[in-house]
């Protein structure tokens, strides 16, 4: 315990999913007593398995980004090193009007450092790449001059190179139109340094020359719920109270600052438990929900409307895919007339998941669906129909004709979406809520719809979080000595 923090100091966290872990897991390193509630019989949020053919599968988060060594620090710190993995090198496909190729790797979001490249060129031809070779010879932009991500990359380089490259890695990573994002915020450095190199395939590769060595991505053998797995165990370790099955229904303010949680089990079985400070680590709609009564700017606030995305995992008997055809997965640009996004042939990727797999010639396979601003392709569909699409979009993405009976068995998770950080005008809407609930002592909140989505984001934020409400909580027990 730390030196003048009382052990009677209490810390309700409402939200088991990682921002939520990582959160409690830091208020209890100092000695205060944490309970941490979540609605779902299980923790992780959107790191989930599900048994697909006998087999553990990633049906959400299935890998974590390396930049800012947040990650790492928190891995290192629940000794889990030796559990990281990195994926398959050998990268994904595009589909494209009837055609299919690998995605070029040396870009940023799609946009190529040289447009002539062969890679390049094999998806958007001989035009499409003369086009964006212009932007060697256009007017260089001063920073800041444009923010919209789609707006610089067609004026600079044409509509092939927005349409056929930005925007099907654009939809697979954040699934939203390039015209949607800040510039800012989905390239971080890319204004300053177009401005520096003079064009924007320069400026693309003055940012990669400027990238460490090493795959971008890693992941846990034995998939994202090892994370999960451990910070639980570490919760253990600080005797947080963990209550799965139990939803909060509302936030109520007590004398002194202090705070109620009313929460009800799955059974119905209610309670109360008073804290001297809650931290709300859930998805926005609960989060504004709970909030709202207490921090008045959330009036002013639109509610985000934040895609829906399904993932349907399938597992497929097919010596075709043996081989590999489309390396570790593909995304579509629009004029493939696909109604998937993106697909991962997970199996592929992750040699961990290949070994786990006892049949021969097995594969597992996730096939995404969902985009901003648009209705869910599966809404209204029988689990029948379901599967059958899924099937049919993944024997178009992969180039390998996919049987009904081919299929062994299914899954479909639906998450609701949280609008990224380099959605325009989030990241100043999340500050601007980050600020209003901050005004009011003793709440707190994080999570990806205010952090933006991905470990890296999620984890510091949490950590930031969880470090303000200890530095009021120390703050309030040195002044009562």
């Amino acid at each position: 315990m730390t030196a003048g923090v009382p052990s009677d100091k209490h810390v309700v966290v409402i939200g088991g999913g990682v921002a939520g872990l990582v959160a409690a897991l830091e208020c209890a390193r100092i000695g205060v007593r944490v309970t941490l509630v979540e609605a779902a019989d299980r923790l992780g949020g959107c790191i989930r398995t599900e048994e697909v053919a006998g087999v553990a599968v990633d049906v959400g988060a299935e890998s974590f980004a390396t930049r800012g060594g947040t990650v790492r620090a928190l891995i290192e710190r629940l000794g889990l090193e030796e559990a990281v993995i990195a994926p398959n090198s050998a990268g994904a496909w595009l589909l494209f009007g009837d055609s299919a190729a690998p995605l070029p790797k040396a870009g940023i979001l799609g946009i190529p450092s040289n447009p002539l490249a062969d890679d390049v060129r094999a998806i958007i031809g001989w035009k499409g790449a003369w086009r964006a070779y212009l932007d060697r010879v256009r007017p260089v932009l001063t920073i800041g001059d444009e923010r919209n991500l789609g707006a610089l990359v067609e004026k600079r380089m044409g509509k092939a190179v927005l349409e056929n490259l930005v925007a099907p890695v654009t939809n697979g990573v954040y699934s939203a139109e390039p015209s949607q994002l800040d510039v800012t915020r989905a390239a971080p450095g890319l204004n300053r340094a177009l401005t520096v190199a003079g064009s924007l395939s320069g400026a693309v590769a003055t940012l990669r020359d400027n990238v460490p060595a090493g795959s971008a991505v890693g992941g846990f053998r034995g998939g994202m719920t090892v994370l999960v797995e451990a910070l639980r165990a570490a919760l253990e370790n600080y005797a947080v109270t963990v209550l799965t099955d139990t939803r909060a229904q509302a936030i109520e303010p007590l004398d002194g600052e202090r705070w109620r949680v009313v929460t009800e089990t799955s059974e119905g079985e209610g309670a109360e438990t008073d804290a001297d400070a809650v931290i709300v680590a859930v998805p926005e709609p609960v989060a504004v929900e709970l909030l709202a009564p207490h921090v008045p700017a959330f009036s002013a606030h639109a509610a985000a409307r934040p895609p829906a995305v399904d993932i349907v995992t399938l597992a497929i008997d097919s010596p075709e895919l043996d081989a590999e055809p489309r390396g570790t997965g593909v995304l579509t640009a629009r004029s493939a007339n696909r109604v998937a996004k993106a697909l991962t042939h997970s199996s592929a990727k992750w040699e961990w998941l290949a070994e786990s797999i006892g049949a021969p010639h097995r594969h597992i396979v996730r096939v995404s669906f969902g985009t901003q601003g648009a209705s869910s392709p599966l809404e209204g569909l029988d689990e029948g129909a379901v599967i059958d699409l899924a099937r049919r979009e993944a024997s178009a993405m992969l180039g390998v004709s996919i049987a009904a009976d081919q299929v062994v068995d299914a899954v479909r998770t639906s998450w609701a979406g949280t609008l990224p950080a380099a959605f325009s005008g989030q990241r100043e809407r999340a500050a601007a809520l980050r600020d209003a609930i901050a005004a009011v002592p003793g709440l707190d909140a994080t999570g990806a719809w205010l952090a933006g989505t991905g470990l890296a984001s999620v984890i510091p934020d949490a950590t930031e979080a969880a470090g303000r409400v200890r530095h009021r909580i120390v703050a309030e027990a040195l002044g009562a000595d």
